[in-house]
């Protein structure tokens, strides 16, 4: 059964029309199906999307891969660089985040992370084979030790997620089989598409520029700013033509009440007393937005509270930890953790580029299962990844209320560091959704009372802005500043279900 055409707003179709003529110049015609020849020399450029949370873009983003696969288009993944695709013309999906990756991929769109497009991995040439095969630019091979019905569950699991480390593991092989290392990509890809772009700052945004002649970014207006681009955000200096706004934002068909607060917040005469007043009246009227008086424990494994304040997270973390019963000297499995960057001198650079490559980038967000086979070693799921249990070297830092030093629990010497994650600053969660969200009102009422601007707007409606359009499904609005009891014990039996990867980063002496 196909599925009904999209139908655009007037807003998307003019935006996908203009979209449309920047890849015709790149050689991508989307109206006759057609890939032209790359052009040589120059570039056709930048341009973007802008538009506030249910404005489109992100369906908008989905039909124009839809069209440019419908082309012949290659996909480029982070999870393998075909030899033989390197002269056909090529897309790549980029978000800046795991999760944000994650997000698209739900949606059917291919999405890696900036850093793993970045980095490639190197493949046994035996088991590079299969993936040449899968990816359609090979004959089907016989492998010595793999029947045909594992090639079949490879084919199978490829046809339908498109990720070849997953196809592979579906034939009942582990990563350590067919990844023997990574490397820098060495050459500039074509066509590239970075959604959540108000997070890139201006290197970055250079970076990418170097990379793709033609690069679309996606981004919303209404968000913090990368805290080193004072309120200012990377698309703001384009030229106008090169600005497809969306101003028309679409809800479900039976409303959505969380777009509805967070929109409600460009109203100028709204203050932060009366938006509390609509955030209380909403509760009452829609089970999808909650008045709450006191923190779920429960959601902070998994769902981390947002907060402004940096003492407001610590303290967060603290009572978490303190009902649960965790002691000081260890991490219990299924605590959460935010990664906060690799300690590793430049000598290391390749096992750098392993734990960077599965998903251990700054602001990663992953589940501690319990300590590795040698000391300082964590095995963790790396929320989002494609390939998420990895055993690495860990250094977990446990901030403590009142003490300018981190309580370090679990160490190795050096090795990828780590952040408890219960409670997390809104800052640090763009680009990242889930189901359920809280939001530690308090400290927004605090951004409120400062009265602190950002690129002309009052920051507590940035912030709430932000923590609003985080959620998915439900929005907790706590009130006060207290912690229900926990229903029942961390668990983790749901994440051992996926195999871990082997990976191993030595945590070698200087």
């Amino acid at each position: 059964m196909s599925l009904p055409p999209v139908t655009f707003s007037d807003d998307q179709a003019a935006a996908y029309d203009n979209i449309s003529e920047m890849l015709k110049a790149a050689g991508v015609d989307l109206d006759d199906d057609a890939l032209l020849k790359l052009p040589g020399g120059g570039k056709s450029g930048v341009m973007a999307v802008i538009g506030k949370a249910g404005s489109g873009k992100t369906l908008l983003l989905a039909e124009l891969y839809k069209a440019l696969a419908g082309t012949g288009v290659q996909i480029v993944s982070g999870d393998f660089e075909s030899r033989k695709a390197r002269d056909k013309r090529s897309l790549a999906i980029l978000a800046p985040t795991n999760k944000a990756a994650s997000v698209l991929r739900l949606r059917g769109v291919p999405a890696t992370t900036i850093h793993r497009i970045l980095y490639t991995p190197v493949y046994d040439p035996e088991y590079e084979r299969i993936a040449e095969w899968l990816a359609g630019n090979d004959e089907r091979p016989e492998i010595e030790g793999l029947t045909d019905e594992a090639l079949d569950r490879a084919a199978a699991f490829y046809e339908k997620n498109k990720s070849i480390p997953g196809a592979l593991a579906a034939a009942g092989l582990r990563g350590s089989d067919f990844i023997t290392g990574w490397k820098r990509r060495d050459e500039p890809l074509d066509i590239g598409f970075v959604d959540e772009a108000s997070m890139l700052d201006d290197r970055q945004f250079e970076d990418l520029k170097e990379i793709f002649p033609t690069l679309l970014l996606f981004g919303d207006p209404a968000q913090l700013a990368p805290v080193n681009q004072s309120g200012g955000m990377v698309f703001d200096a384009l030229p106008e033509p090169r600005k497809q706004i969306l101003h028309r934002v679409h809800r479900q068909d039976a409303d959505n009440p969380i777009l509805d607060l967070a929109h409600a917040l460009a109203d100028p005469q709204m203050g932060f007393e009366d938006f509390e007043r609509l955030v209380e009246r909403t509760a009452r009227q829609d089970d999808r937005v909650v008045w709450g008086q006191r923190v779920e424990v429960d959601l902070m494994a998994r769902s981390p509270v947002l907060v402004w304040r940096n003492a407001t997270r610590i303290r967060l973390i603290q009572a978490f930890r303190n009902v649960h019963g965790a002691p000081d000297t260890e991490l219990l499995e299924g605590e959460p953790l935010i990664c906060d960057g690799i300690e590793l001198p430049l000598k290391h650079r390749k096992k750098r580029l392993d734990l960077e490559a599965r998903g251990l980038i700054k602001g990663a967000q992953v589940i501690y299962l319990g300590p590795g086979r040698k000391p300082g070693f964590s095995r963790l799921h790396v929320m989002g990844a494609e390939d998420p249990q990895v055993s690495a070297a860990s250094i977990v830092k446990i901030e403590k209320p009142d003490e300018e030093e981190p309580f370090i629990p679990y160490a190795a010497r050096m090795g990828a560091t780590f952040l408890h994650g219960a409670a997390v600053t809104i800052h640090k969660a763009q680009g990242s959704q889930w189901d359920t969200v809280q939001v530690f009102a308090p400290d927004i009422y605090a951004a409120a009372r400062m009265g602190r601007t950002e690129a002309g707007q009052p920051l507590w409606k940035r912030l709430a802005y932000v923590a609003i359009t985080r959620a998915q499904q439900r929005l907790i609005w706590v009130v006060r500043n207290r912690l229900a009891k926990p229903t029942h014990a961390l668990r983790v039996d749901d994440l051992r279900a996926v195999p871990a990867a082997a990976l191993e980063l030595e945590a070698e002496e200087t």
